[in-house]
């Protein structure tokens, strides 16, 4: 007999959402992370006395709000704050900043603003129709069942529906990169920078690579996924997490925290449960995995257990990241030239020119350390006054084109780095160095090590045509169950792919309750 259903490895917020599907079903679910808290990547941390800041995404703009109603999140906790517009800042002091559909600042002329309203309409028409891929199961191309059909045709009337001209534009751009189309669009190249930030953060891929256009629509799809813009959730990122526990709780799952699991036990011809850090073992019908991939297959089960076709397939597969993540204890709140300080509690970025942002890549390909960088900042203590002592603030960044580990390793490295983006930031606000209390600095091995990423990829693995949709991770692998009989995949290495958009733990419990698999 065995003692779960299900048991789910992660306490992300993937593995959380498919624990809560699973157990709302009446299964007996157990969910396992090594980490003392739930949340996985959606947690918040004290990085310096009182100063605490979310791990690593600061930002919820991409979140199914369907999850939200199912799993009564709200009820569970989560509060959310205002939408945030996203500001560009500029050394003058000018900037430019992007409200929805419109642009103003920065001088950017009426053609611009014209053609930035029309960009936006046809990049919401392509995030609408792929939401109809993302809230579904990857259909096989071959070998299709009436789910896969109905999923097609689903898909083929929304290309219907998109009518000619947007068909072309969407068949024209998708395979190449978003560089060519921001020059194709605009004039203004402020604006085509900011607009390739979103293309490229959380990649090892610059304007000009291929597929970055898919990486911007893959973020875009969240402005038709019910949230309501860029948002900071209210107790930082960890309060979401704890929502997500709360509600999967409340559906009867059980979490188990500061519980590593070391292998998945593989018995003959499938998967029937998993060996703990400390020697435990615990069986189950089915083993879902919210780790990604490589860490999947690779450290957990082992090639020995894996015909080689598909060891292959996993060597192969590109598990990569640039970024990394800058935390600041301020002694009080910044000064950036040219804004209130009401515009501090927005979303603003850095960005060099995209022919800048190319330049500071190539150092990053070659494990050098860049002289450029691209910013995602916020200020969350503006709105969140209790994640700083009395008076104080935290400034947070998502810096991009960071190598995974510099030629001369990061022991010379991160202060090296550490003192170029401050640098960088005091351009934008004079005299903030001053203000600085406490650093920190997360590379990518870092959120290796921390979060147990490969590579420190945030998404679990590239997003690249060859690794999304109905190939994601890879064939063999693509629609949450594996060749691996009894072993699932629920994390953001598997279809959607990543972001916390919460599609990929969703869908693989729907999919596993559909096959009646448990």
């Amino acid at each position: 007999m065995t003692d779960y259903d299900a048991i789910i490895i992660g306490a992300g917020h993937n593995g959380l959402i498919c624990a809560s599907y699973l157990a709302k079903a009446g299964k007996n679910v157990l969910v396992l992370d090594a980490r003392n808290e739930p949340g996985g990547c959606a947690s918040t941390r004290e990085f310096a006395p009182g100063h605490h800041v979310s791990d690593c995404a600061q930002w919820l703009s991409q979140f199914d709000q369907s999850i939200v109603k199912d799993l009564d999140l709200k009820a569970a906790g989560l509060k959310l704050g205002k939408p945030k517009t996203t500001i560009s800042l500029q050394y003058d002091g000018d900037h430019l900043v992007l409200d929805g559909d419109t642009i103003s600042g920065a001088g950017v002329d009426s053609a611009d603003q014209a053609a930035y309203r029309d960009f936006k309409k046809m990049v919401r028409s392509f995030a609408k129709l792929m939401t109809t891929l993302y809230r579904s199961r990857p259909p096989k191309l071959v070998e299709q069942n009436w789910t896969d059909r109905l999923t097609l045709m689903k898909l083929g009337l929304g290309l219907k529906l998109l009518g000619r001209e947007r068909l072309r534009d969407l068949m024209r751009i998708v395979m190449i990169n978003i560089y060519d189309v921001m020059n194709e669009h605009f004039s203004h190249a402020a604006l085509k920078s900011a607009i390739a930030l979103d293309a490229v953060t959380g990649t090892s891929m610059g304007p000009r690579s291929p597929n970055t256009v898919y990486s911007y629509l893959h973020r875009a799809t969240g402005e038709y996924l019910g949230q309501s813009g860029t948002t900071q959730v209210l107790g930082g990122m960890g309060a979401f997490g704890r929502s997500l526990a709360t509600a999967a709780e409340k559906c009867g799952a059980k979490i188990q925290l500061d519980s590593a699991v070391t292998a998945i036990v593989k018995t003959e011809d499938r998967v029937t449960g998993v060996t703990l850090n400390s020697g435990e073992q615990i069986s189950a019908k089915l083993v879902i995995s919210s780790a990604d991939p490589a860490t999947t297959f690779r450290r957990l089960l082992g090639y020995q257990q894996m015909e080689a076709g598909m060891a292959k397939r996993v060597e192969c597969y590109r598990s990569r990241s640039g970024t990394a993540k800058l935390h600041l204890a301020l002694s009080g709140l910044p000064s950036f030239t040219g804004l209130s300080e009401g515009q501090l509690t927005e979303r603003l970025v850095i960005t060099p020119p995209m022919d800048g942002m190319e330049t500071a890549l190539n150092p990053m390909k070659y494990r050098e350390l860049s002289d450029l960088h691209t910013f995602d900042i916020s200020i969350p203590t503006l709105e969140d006054p209790g994640l700083a002592p009395q008076g104080q603030h935290s400034l947070t960044a998502i810096v991009h084109y960071v190598p995974y580990e510099p030629d001369i390793g990061w022991e010379a490295g991160k202060p090296q780095l550490l003192s170029q983006l401050i640098s960088e930031l005091e351009g934008y606000a004079p005299g903030i160095g001053a203000l600085i209390t406490a650093s920190e600095l997360v590379v990518p091995s870092d959120f290796e090590a921390s979060h147990g990423m490969t590579g420190g990829s945030w998404h679990h693995g590239e997003l690249s045509i060859d690794q999304a949709l109905m190939m994601r991770p890879f064939p063999g692998s693509t629609q949450y169950a594996t060749a691996v009989e009894g072993l699932y995949l629920c994390g953001a290495g598997a279809h959607p792919g990543g972001g916390l958009q919460g599609l990929p733990g969703r869908n693989a419990a729907k999919e596993i309750l559909k096959r009646g698999a448990l």
